[in-house]
């Protein structure tokens, strides 16, 4: 698949991806807003039917109150016969124009009644009738005046007696559940100067949570100065709120999901592309360097079926180094390819010998020497390690340390001469610790986290400097772990780079 290809589906989900979670969001904000005001307009709602029955309420008692005092003259006065003929009576109701209800009975002796209820009226009809137009005249007087106290004397109640706290809980109870708000509450008294006069035990509202707060004047025609006001506090409001978007939290959770598989397919297909990319340029870089050997050594093959250099000692000399060194050549190429299909196993198959670690790499810092003279450098070897036997595989350790040296090699500076150091030293009794390091060009600090990945090769610009797979320190990373070992690197630009191999020594 090509890039713009990838990119091209990359923009395409990630529109759908916004609009998808821009779409979800818009409708749960929706949603909690709808919400919100119906549960602001169902508490206001309770909170002006609380009002109104606290001031129904208090009507209540002042009626109450007359009434005993009704009752009372009533039974001390003589109106109406004698005692024993009082005990019946014609009770009636009746309500006023200002909405109050108020019970009306008529009493008087056995006689009088019936002849009341059965219609006939006679001489005593005009008596009656008098009597009850004045008994109804004192009766609206005392509605009256029960008017007037509430005018006049309820403001000067108590508001603890005018609005009990016990009352006041079970009223909003009352009107909040027949709403269906059923959510818990704590609520206050507050005078005209936000003075609290009472509160409920769970009431610890403050400023920060005034958007959970409502407010509901109370008897409101009281005199200026001597109000009352109900604070109502919601301590779950929010999640009252967002408990009826619950159901969009799958949706944000799968949307989420299927967003991290995207990014991940998306990351997997780069990844792929630029693998595949770095094995078209490493079978390319192969091909060539297979190439030169190869045509090297078929050269020499037909110079020897030349009769004159045949008899010449030099030129069969010549040839046969010729040969030899392409030979060489191309069987390092055979073990970088090795290196990869090793690299590509889970588990490296490895033939454990026990070895002289200085020994080995005294044997490889000689061979390697004639390289490294050859490019006017120089190479010491610091071996200093008093115990160096390690449980290795010797091939691969000695192509380990030959990829380190190789590298050296490859990215030196040409400005001045190669130095090469190899040292050995023990960390404790059961450590070995084995140092490459070079004058070379250094290594970035953003490409020192990515060297040991396979096909990472360090650039400058936008070209490589030397030919290579990328495969060598991958290798000797992957070799140096399964040996039991670590490997770290320090480097600096312009100056130079280090490796260290810590490996455990032989337990015999």
């Amino acid at each position: 698949m090509k890039k713009q290809t990838i990119w091209i589906l990359t923009v395409l989900m990630a529109i759908t991806f916004i609009g998808l979670l821009c779409i979800q969001i818009f409708y749960m904000k929706k949603i909690v807003q709808v919400r919100y005001e119906q549960f602001s307009q169902g508490v206001r709602q309770s909170l002006v039917t609380v009002a109104m029955r606290l001031e129904q309420d208090e009507a209540r008692h002042y009626l109450e109150d007359e009434v005993r005092k009704v009752e009372t003259s009533a039974l001390m006065s003589q109106y109406l016969g004698e005692p024993s003929e009082r005990l019946g009576g014609i009770k009636y109701s009746f309500t006023t124009n200002t909405g109050l209800e108020a019970d009306l009975t008529i009493k008087g002796s056995a006689n009088e009644i019936n002849k009341i209820q059965s219609g006939n009226v006679g001489a005593h009809y005009n008596t009656m009738r008098d009597n009850y137009r004045n008994r109804y005249l004192y009766q609206k007087n005392l509605l009256d005046d029960v008017i007037l106290n509430i005018i006049s004397k309820a403001s000067a109640r108590p508001i603890n007696e005018r609005a009990d706290s016990a009352i006041v809980r079970r009223f909003l109870r009352e009107e909040l559940d027949t709403l269906g708000l059923k959510v818990p509450f704590e609520f206050a008294i507050v005078n005209y100067a936000g003075t609290i006069m009472y509160k409920s035990p769970g009431y610890h509202a403050t400023a920060a949570d005034r958007d959970n707060m409502f407010i509901q004047p109370l008897f409101p025609n009281d005199p200026a100065g001597t109000h009352s006001y109900l604070k109502v506090y919601f301590p779950t409001k929010a999640d009252y709120i967002f408990s009826s978007i619950s159901f969009m939290v799958p949706a944000f959770a799968f949307t989420f999901i299927l967003l991290i598989i995207f990014v991940y397919t998306i990351l997997i297909a780069f990844r792929q592309k630029k693998l595949t990319e770095m094995k078209n340029d490493f079978i390319n870089n192969m091909t060539h360097e297979f190439k030169t050997p190869i045509s090297s050594i078929s050269l020499a093959a037909q110079m020897l079926n030349d009769q004159s250099v045949r008899k010449s000692p030099a030129m069969l000399t010549q040839i046969s180094t010729i040969i030899n060194d392409e030979t060489k050549r191309l069987r390092f190429q055979v073990e970088k390819v090795l290196q990869l299909s090793m690299y590509d196993r889970s588990k490296a198959n490895l033939h454990l010998v026990e070895i002289d670690a200085n020994s080995s790499i005294f044997n490889i810092v000689n061979t390697f020497k004639l390289k490294v003279v050859k490019y006017g450098g120089s190479i010491n070897a610091n071996l200093d390690a008093m115990d160096a036997i390690v449980n290795v595989d010797e091939m691969h350790f000695t192509n380990v340390i030959f990829n380190l040296l190789d590298n050296a090699v490859k990215y030196r500076d040409e400005e001045r001469p190669l130095q090469l150091s190899v040292t050995t030293r023990n960390i404790g009794e059961d450590k070995l610790e084995i140092t490459v390091s070079d004058n070379g060009i250094g290594i970035r600090r953003d490409d020192l986290k990515k060297i040991f990945e396979k096909f990472y090769r360090v650039s400058t610009g936008n070209r490589h400097d030397v030919k290579g797979f990328g495969l060598g320190l991958a290798y000797v990373k992957k070799m140096v772990d399964e040996l039991g070992g670590t490997i770290s690197v320090e480097s600096e630009l312009n100056v130079g780079t280090k490796f260290i191999i810590i490996l455990p020594l032989s337990k015999n």
